[in-house]
């Protein structure tokens, strides 16, 4: 088991521990020791030293045995028996928002609920108002949830798909009787939620590739078993579709399996403008099939440029591609720079130090940091006493690393009045300034848009953070007139973030396009609060390449002098 499981693994057991009512310094001992590792550097493999682990602080002898015990077997037995005493249904109702392990446990303790199903019912008959901490209020909330929970059941986020899926492109790739092999699909196309994984291989023996398929490593169920499609299910509870055609097939398979439905019946339509019909098997001319080694060659055939999977959604790029306009899109060998990352100076895991340097030893030419501003107590908010502090352990960064520039940021709660959370004096002390809604979330679309808006008044508001305030099957946007915000936005010379956090992703691809086309600026920000996550900003470049958005569009693929530029004009404009 690797690093970032055995940190899960650690956390899920506190969570075990909390339902089951275990004593308050047992479920601290595990949370602890998640953070401390996850802080820390150390590499854990089955050869890590008990000592070694034992030095880290937070991170006790017992616990330290049984990270070793994950790292060379996978498995705990404290794990397994724990997971064997609760009820699964209780672990489900863990992902209804704001409903936590101690209400859980009241609930199941008090009225026996084990289920959402029966939580849902106990709702209904008003079951939970007899019950202390339980006002109409949190009945009525945790009704809400359940409907939010139900409406994206069975969906995923794209980043807790995509590790799993390109394992098991590799595993088919490795195969003797397969030809060729892609991802398809809506992972394909690059979607922040997904339903499953779809692969389309080829080969001469279909049979052998199935039959392969279905017996390989972390596969629970078989759901469907054909001459030519398996559906199988994983032990992520993820569903994992394959497809076995020809050689001469695949293009024509993965093209229409990569999809988007609304993209494949354009293209349709324009394979009968040309008398020619497109389907799965093939592209046919009078029964005849036209033979195209690859998707390029699809394309060629209509006299098209090559359409990028994550822009097949039938939002112009068939017309752009007929006329030669496709955008040069964004890569992540563009991006020159990471902002919107928090230390421990405010929530985050890791010191500036260790920030810069990991991104030092990224290519990196330049990095902004951006803790919570003092209203984000909750998150341990810069107070107004420690933002000189806060910026001289920049200038110490600086002075140490010549040929890498830290900028100095912060994260401005936009307050509900629109008015950001320091004076003018202290923003004016920094180098950019995100603003952002952390609070206040339930206003009128009216309200909110005139609230973020005037927050992008002020002189300092450099970028406004996760404009939408989305959080990916747990949060919808807030009432918010996004197209306002994006005019407001270009007329005020204020950039938009894309939150490549992949529980955000916000703003999402489906507004770059006319962000970019009213010639707003973009950040790709990973907001990352760990080492590790420092690297989400990959998970942004997907967005920002479904949103059509090129190189020029990006503020952080400029090179260090241009953006030194971007934030010294900005800052000196009104």
């Amino acid at each position: 088991m690797n690093k970032r499981d055995i940190i899960r693994t650690l956390n899920d057991i506190s969570i075990y521990y909390e339902l089951s009512g275990e004593n308050f310094f047992k479920i601290r001992a595990y949370r602890m020791a998640a953070r401390a590792l996850e802080v820390s550097d150390a590499e854990i493999t089955p050869a890590t030293a008990l000592v070694d682990l034992q030095n880290i602080k937070g991170i006790g002898s017992s616990i330290a045995r049984q990270i070793l015990e994950l790292a060379s077997s996978g498995k705990l037995e404290l794990f397994e028996d724990l997971k064997s005493r609760i009820p699964p249904g209780l672990i489900e109702m863990l992902k209804i928002p704001k409903l936590g392990p101690k209400k859980i446990k009241h609930l199941y303790d008090s009225l026996g609920i084990e289920s959402i199903a029966e939580l849902k019912q106990a709702c209904r008959e008003n079951k939970l108002l007899k019950l202390e901490n339980f006002g109409p209020k949190t009945q009525e909330n945790i009704l809400k949830g359940i409907q939010f929970i139900s409406k994206y059941k069975g969906r995923f986020l794209y980043a807790d798909v995509i590790d799993e899926a390109n394992l098991i492109e590799n595993r088919l790739r490795e195969f003797k009787e397969i030809n060729r092999c892609s991802i398809a699909g809506s992972l394909r196309r690059k979607k922040e939620i997904v339903k499953d994984i779809d692969i389309v291989a080829s080969s001469k023996n279909p049979d052998a590739v199935i039959d392969y398929f279905t017996k390989m490593e972390g596969v629970t169920e078989i759901i469907a078993e054909g001459d030519t499609k398996s559906s199988v299910r994983l032990q992520s509870g993820v569903n994992a579709d394959l497809r076995v055609v020809s050689d001469f097939q695949y293009p024509y398979a993965l093209h229409h399996f990569t999809g988007s439905m609304e993209h494949n019946t354009a293209m349709r339509s324009l394979a009968k403008k040309h008398n020619l019909k497109m389907n799965e098997y093939g592209l046919f001319k009078d029964e005849e099939t036209v033979y195209c080694k690859s998707e390029k060659d699809i394309f060629a055939i209509f006299g098209m440029d090559y359409i990028e999977p994550e822009l097949r959604e039938n939002t112009g790029e068939i017309e752009a591609a007929l006329n030669k306009r496709l955008p040069d899109l964004v890569k992540e060998e563009d991006i020159r720079g990471i902002f919107h990352f928090h230390t421990t100076w405010s929530d985050g895991n890791m010191s500036l130090s260790q920030a810069a340097q990991e991104l030092i030893k990224c290519g990196f030419s330049y990095c902004g940091v951006a803790d919570h501003s003092k209203t984000a107590f909750y998150a341990g908010g810069i107070k107004d006493e420690f933002i000189d502090f806060y910026l001289e352990e920049i200038d110490g960064i600086n002075r140490k690393n010549r040929d890498f520039k830290v900028f100095k940021g912060i994260e401005s709660d936009i307050l509900p009045d629109g008015s950001l959370d320091y004076d003018e004096s202290t923003l004016a002390k920094f180098d950019f300034i995100i603003i952002a809604i952390h609070s206040n979330f339930n206003m009128t679309e009216k309200t909110m848009t005139e609230r973020i808006i005037k927050g992008m008044q002020s002189r300092y508001a450099t970028v406004l953070g996760h404009p939408t305030g989305r959080l990916l099957l747990s949060r919808d946007e807030y009432n918010v007139n996004i197209t306002d915000i994006i005019d407001a936005a270009a007329d005020l010379d204020v950039a938009l973030e894309i939150n490549a956090s992949p529980f955000r992703l916000d703003l999402g691809w489906q507004y770059c396009k006319y962000a970019a086309e009213k010639g707003v600026k973009m950040f790709i920000n990973p907001d990352a609060h760990s080492i590790e996550t420092l690297h989400d900003y990959k998970y942004g470049i997907n967005v920002a390449r479904k949103g059509w958005l090129e190189k020029k569009d990006i503020v952080n693929c400029m090179e260090l002098n241009e953006i030194i530029d971007y934030f010294s004009f900005r800052k000196n404009r009104k």
